[in-house]
């Protein structure tokens, strides 16, 4: 069978299903979960795998999540695609529930996508026809939110690592991955789809200022307020603006989570959460020795302590042109022109998927459909075809020039690659921010 023909086959497939592609991420869409709390959008995958597919899942591959394996038997390379499961806080959406949370995140779009490039590969039977594995993973906790929770996890032993991606690798699920992709939805106005974005890196905080407690009213001089050493400390850090490099573009923005017990008592439990973003490892190192010398110093110019705990965060997201040029062919298969495309995307938020992108080949589009920025109120899906099935025909059929053919296509990109990090050294770095520092 010719590449032409298998690409038709997908691509029918994938139409001829639409129904309950659409109905997949409709219903996680209406179900959001934070996460490593993913427990039935989990099910949902798993049960339409299992249902829909007739493939067998593994479950709570990092305390929740899900993988499903075609051709395991096949000698050739490994692709690996992607969909994240949790939901991002937005309280003010209309859509969101009881807790707060939505998929104003878009990742009820990605699951569905990745649900749909595995319907047009094995409905069709196409998968067959590939020189080599394919494995579609459920990935959890993308957003880095409710540290206070994910800690507990760590602290129980279900989890090390914040970030779903940064566990998975830690648990082995990309030992054997030689390629992986995945995708996010974007408002990209009058375009179709963004293609080869690089992004931030960062490193958490969770930091905490000890005073003094004392009488507000009758004895403040006798307390050592640690509200004020933290005020002091977010200024200490506008301080330091001008010392980083425009290029390295960093971001420092924290929120006050604790700011005291009660008003007529002299805060001495402050506590603060925080990320220091920038464009590489070693400008995010630099920024974040610069923001814990300012966060020290506001807690010395009161008399406060302070403890400052390390979280590791996620690596910038890397662009493989490689990879790209492969997805690019793709694009034009399925109508899109050279106006439809904006080429590349300078992102100052941050991916999980960027730590991947560090060890293996990458692809990360950012797909059209939605309009309103995310983790908005004004965050919504314009076009549920279009955000659903487009990027679901783009994934499954990369994957067949990736796999056709002996695999020529991938051989060539994995003989021509060389990561950033082993995973050995990748680790490693992590062990490095995972820290306390006390003052």
């Amino acid at each position: 069978m010719t590449r032409e023909e298998l690409k038709e086959r997908v691509v029918k497939a994938i139409e001829d299903n639409k129904d309950i592609i659409i109905a997949a991420g409709r219903k996680i869409y209406h179900n959001p979960e934070f996460g490593y709390k993913e427990f039935e959008t989990t099910k949902t995958v798993s049960e339409f795998f299992k249902n829909e597919l007739n493939v067998e899942v593994e479950e709570k591959i990092a305390y929740t999540g899900c993988r499903a394996r075609i051709n395991a038997e096949k000698e050739g390379p490994k692709v690996a695609v992607l969909g994240e499961l949790d939901g991002i806080s937005c309280n003010e959406h209309c859509d969101s529930n009881e807790i707060g949370a939505s998929h104003t995140c878009g990742h009820n779009v990605q699951i569905a996508g990745m649900l749909g490039a595995a319907v047009g590969l094995i409905k069709s039977g196409v998968y067959k026809e590939l020189d080599g594995k394919i494995d579609f993973m459920a990935t959890p906790a993308e957003e880095f939110i409710e540290l206070a929770y994910r800690s507990k996890l760590k602290e129980e032993g279900h989890i090390k690592y914040f970030g779903g991606k940064q566990e998975l690798i830690r648990r082995g699920a990309f030992d054997d991955v030689n390629m992986a992709i995945m995708f996010h939805v974007l408002d990209t106005g009058d375009k179709k789809v963004l293609t080869g974005p690089v992004s931030n890196g960062f490193i958490g905080k969770e930091v905490k200022f000890i005073g003094k407690e004392a009488h507000a009213g009758s004895a403040p001089y006798e307390g050592i307020n640690a509200l004020n050493a933290a005020m002091l400390a977010i200024n200490n850090v506008h301080a330091q603006r001008e010392t980083f490099k425009e290029a390295d573009r960093v971001r420092f923005h924290p929120i006050i989570t604790k700011g005291g017990d009660i008003v007529n008592v002299v805060p001495a439990d402050v506590r603060m959460e925080s990320y220091v973003r920038a464009r590489t490892i070693e400008s995010m190192i630099d920024a974040n020795a610069k923001v814990n010398r300012a966060l020290m110093a506001g807690a010395m110019a009161v008399g406060a302590q302070i403890e400052i705990k390390e979280l590791p965060g996620y690596l910038p997201i890397l662009r493989h042109d490689n990879m790209e040029k492969v997805l690019r062919k793709n694009l034009e298969y399925i109508g899109l022109t050279e106006d439809d495309i904006i080429e590349g995307g300078d992102f100052t938020g941050s991916f999980d998927f960027g730590d991947v992108s560090h060890i293996i080949p990458t692809l990360h589009p950012m797909f059209g459909g939605v309009k309103g920025a995310l983790h908005t109120r004004d965050y919504k899906i314009a076009d549920e075809e279009y955000a659903y099935l487009a990027p679901a025909k783009a994934m499954a059929l990369t994957i067949v020039d990736l796999l056709f053919n002996g695999a020529e296509e991938g051989k060539e990109i994995l003989k021509n690659f060389k990561p950033t990090m082993t995973k050995e050294e990748y680790l490693a770095f992590m062990e490095s921010n995972d820290k306390t520092i006390k003052a």
